[in-house]
């Protein structure tokens, strides 16, 4: 159990794109930095400063002070071995943690299983975005999948029983076992049904919902809206995912990046003021990752696909500081001109796991890997 007795809740938060490690944490006093980003680098009078050596992108004044309270662990230099700089290998290798081979099962999927495994609840994680990313896929699990909560419950607008039953009926002669198509028509067939289940849990949330916060208007800020009030309806969600991007900043970064940092910054502040109003943050810490950082030097308006990034875990839990170490920042200590991980992102997913969840991490992760101590008792 969490801080006030209930379960401990998850929300993972996806920087998709690949975020550029070195213009968000910033090593403002290091030669190399300059050296390094002629186009974009950030001045030092403008960098955000957590310590003596490292200060936050400028757009980032909500998170610094999340940090600045306490409830922000950073991760420096997580990755992973031989990054492809490919969006959608990286992204299958974090979601799957099957670096070598193609996973068919995400990590967060095998620990839902765990966490629920006869399938009682089908909101046990909730993913609010347009697509269910693998990491929440599993045999046997079933995610609710949320654009849109203020729409979403209508598909269960029926007030007959009988008639509802009969469309739950419908559902399973058409896409269940009875059509005989094995595995994945049964699949199908159990993860509408439990949809239409979830869509009947899920609509109460916006009509429980009030709070004085007021959210911006991006797509982020939305989402997170969205999640809070799917929590404080205390529907028996353990894990919510989402995303938002794309920090994809090939081109015309300068003004990009800090566009998204502002409104990742300034949702994440509402989403966390939000829960506190409802006595809601004890059992909850969010986890920020990208699937990787971007090359060391720029290309003159933007930063080409690297390796090592940042990772960040808020919430009351957390133990704020700082995790490993910033990679070297030496031309001779680059590998194809990108920072080099130093750790390992399965280690952290460990923490999370074991710390958190209270779930057995290796089976999960696929291994034992130095996992850094970022939660408290």
């Amino acid at each position: 159990m969490a801080g006030n007795g209930k379960p401990p809740v998850l929300v993972i938060l996806q920087l998709t794109g690949g975020n550029d490690y070195f213009n968000t944490l910033i090593p403002y006093n290091d030669g190399n930095y300059y050296d390094m980003r002629p186009s974009l680098q950030v001045p030092q009078d403008r960098v955000l400063k957590l310590d003596d050596t490292l200060g936050m992108h400028p757009a980032m004044g909500p998170m610094k002070e999340i940090y600045d309270s306490g409830d922000m662990a950073i991760i420096h230099g997580i990755g992973y071995a031989n990054s492809p700089r490919s969006h959608f290998r990286s992204m299958d290798i974090w979601h799957t943690c099957e670096p070598d081979t193609v996973g068919t099962e995400g990590w967060l999927g095998r620990a839902l299983r765990e966490i629920d495994p006869k399938g009682e609840n089908p909101v046990t994680g909730v993913n609010v975005d347009q697509a269910l990313p693998r990491a929440l896929v599993a045999p046997g699990v079933s995610v609710a999948s949320v654009a849109d909560l203020s729409t979403y419950g209508l598909l269960t607008s029926i007030e007959q029983e009988d008639q509802r039953n009969q469309m739950l009926q419908r559902f399973a002669n058409m896409y269940g076992p009875a059509v005989g198509t094995g595995q994945v028509m049964e699949y199908l067939g159990q993860t509408g049904l439990d949809a239409l289940k979830g869509a009947d849990i899920l609509k109460v949330a916006p009509e429980q919902y009030s709070s004085s916060v007021e959210y911006g208007s991006s797509p982020i800020a939305k989402k997170l809206k969205d999640i809070a009030q799917i929590h404080t309806a205390d529907v028996g969600t353990r894990v919510f995912y989402t995303s938002h991007g794309s920090f994809d900043t090939h081109a015309a970064q300068a003004a990009l990046h800090a566009g998204l940092w502002t409104e990742v910054s300034e949702a994440v502040a509402d989403f966390w003021d939000d829960l506190r109003e409802h006595d809601a943050d004890q059992n909850v810490i969010m986890f920020m990752f990208s699937e990787f950082g971007r090359r060391v030097r720029d290309n003159g308006s933007g930063t080409d696909h690297g390796a090592a990034g940042a990772a960040f875990a808020i919430g009351p839990s957390i133990k704020g500081g700082m995790y490993s170490e910033y990679p070297q920042t030496r031309p001779e200590a680059l590998e194809q001109g990108d920072l080099v991980p130093n750790q390992d992102y399965r280690g952290v997913y460990s923490t999370i796991l074991e710390d958190w969840l209270h779930l057995e991490a290796a089976p999960i992760v696929n291994g034992q890997f130095e996992a850094p101590a970022f939660i408290g008792a």
